[in-house]
């Protein structure tokens, strides 16, 4: 993925600062209402709305991965996009070979890689080398051999025509720049008759809601497949004609 200009303070990007001030203002709500307090949870609600605003739009902006330094927060609970409901849609066979762009800490790939088995293949890709360190150390501890970690740009894959059976994004497309020119990536690398799954949360700032994912799917020659969850969480496939 290509980087835009977007790090600011301890290497954070602004899109996280606001993430972090909406949290905060979250919690307010909550516990002045609790407590009773009138006055007080209408000021938090409102810091809740527009650090909300604020990180969705600068997130638009200034689209980037998530930093190294923010990796615990893909250790939270991500409603709707579990491995298992991945697994659901993707439809994983053993001996096939898939890519994942953007694994973070491996939530999705090792069971990904489990279902492939040891004939198949599970090729993890991401612009950060500190993030995507970790991948192999992770799937060694698990027993895992058949993931391999590469270090790429999702605009501009490095791997033939048609290497793949499969491709799938959780919460990572948003954070691309130019997220047409990734789509239109995997279609090149993923075989016809072949399927990329994208996974989006709408708490997270890079969300890209249903209908602008099946604009974007449409604009970049990938026929909408079906989509599982709500419009909130979801798991959409994408097929390669």
């Amino acid at each position: 993925m290509t980087q835009t200009t977007s790090l600011t303070v301890a290497g954070l990007r602004r899109q996280d600062w606001a993430f972090f001030a909406a949290m905060f203002c979250a919690g307010g709500v909550v516990s002045t209402l609790a407590i009773g307090d009138r006055v007080a949870a209408p000021i938090y609600a409102v810091g809740l709305v527009v650090s909300g605003m604020l990180a969705r739009r600068w997130s638009r902006m200034y689209p980037a991965p998530m930093p190294h330094a923010m990796r615990w927060i893909l250790h939270v609970s991500h409603p709707g996009l579990s491995p298992r409901g991945l697994i659901r849609i993707l439809a994983p066979r053993p001996g096939e070979r898939l890519l994942e762009i953007g694994p973070g800490i491996g939530h999705h790939a090792f069971p990904i890689a489990l279902a492939l088995g040891p004939g198949g293949r599970l090729d993890v890709l991401d612009v950060q080398p500190d993030m995507l360190a970790e991948i192999p150390r992770r799937a060694r501890r698990r027993g895992i051999t058949n993931v391999v970690a590469v270090v790429g740009d999702a605009e501009r894959l490095d791997y033939a025509d048609a290497a793949f059976d499969g491709a799938y994004l959780v919460t990572v497309l948003g954070e691309i720049p130019r997220p047409e020119l990734a789509l239109r990536e995997l279609k090149r690398v993923v075989k016809h008759g072949g399927r990329i799954v994208v996974g989006e949360l709408f708490l997270d700032p890079d969300y890209i809601a249903p209908n602008a994912l099946r604009r974007l799917a449409a604009a970049n020659g990938l026929t909408w497949g079906r989509r599982s969850g709500s419009r909130f969480s979801y798991f959409a496939r994408l097929d390669v004609a």
